[in-house]
């Protein structure tokens, strides 16, 4: 592991913003009261990468909480740094895996879901690691509320379409779809943010798919 690899893992240890492992177990059911000292709603952005969408998303959304998660320390301390240098509170960061995920919230402690440009595991055997697959659908629904939706942000066709094709078969309510976002209807401030990634493939003329959608029904 790189030098400055090592020096991200040693400060995320430090920032009051990050929870790792076990640590982050003793918020389970306490977030909103005992991290954010309050009662707002909490979103989730999982495989949050360096946090550009919660990050984004706090600046835009004082009055709610924001937690990242994904396993890779050296990226989440990216969004961190950035958060306790602007002093911003209602963000925080989760080191975990996303499958272990139902052992951090009880049940309708999240309030959404975003899942912005996750891996998409196009191998047909590894269709279990996909973020949309039924199996991690169903570890969602144990702690998203029953009107909480999920967001999926994606230039990857193949996920898209595998995500909408699982949301038909199961029955969800779909509220939002296209594969074309920047030219549909759903545009707008929200969904503008752009992360590092969104970015370069909007370079290279890559369609930006996007499906909102609930476990209402699961």
């Amino acid at each position: 592991m790189g030098k400055d690899k090592l020096r991200k893992f040693a400060e995320i240890d430090t920032f009051s913003n990050v929870y790792q492992m076990e640590e982050g177990k003793v918020l389970k059911g306490k977030w909103a009261s005992e991290h954010f000292k309050n009662d707002n709603p909490i979103v989730l952005e999982l495989a949050c990468g360096k946090g550009e969408y919660a990050l984004n998303l706090a600046r835009m959304f004082p009055q709610k909480n924001f937690i990242g998660i994904d396993l890779k320390g050296n990226r989440i301390w990216r969004g961190a740094r950035t958060g306790i240098d602007e002093g911003i509170t209602n963000l925080a960061f989760l080191r975990i895996q996303i499958e272990d995920s139902v052992d951090y919230f009880v049940q309708d402690e999240v309030d959404e879901i975003w899942i912005t440009f996750p891996d998409p595991q196009p191998q047909e055997s590894r269709e279990k690691k996909r973020l949309t697959y039924p199996g991690f659908l169903n570890k969602y629904k144990q702690f998203l509320k029953l009107d909480g939706r999920i967001n999926l942000k994606t230039d990857n066709d193949g996920l898209f379409q595998y995500t909408v094709e699982k949301v038909e078969e199961l029955g969800l309510s779909c509220y939002k779809k296209t594969d074309q976002l920047y030219k549909s209807e759903f545009y707008d401030d929200l969904l503008s943010i752009k992360t590092h990634y969104e970015r370069i493939y909007l370079k290279h003329d890559k369609s930006i798919n996007y499906i909102q959608f609930s476990l209402d029904k699961l």
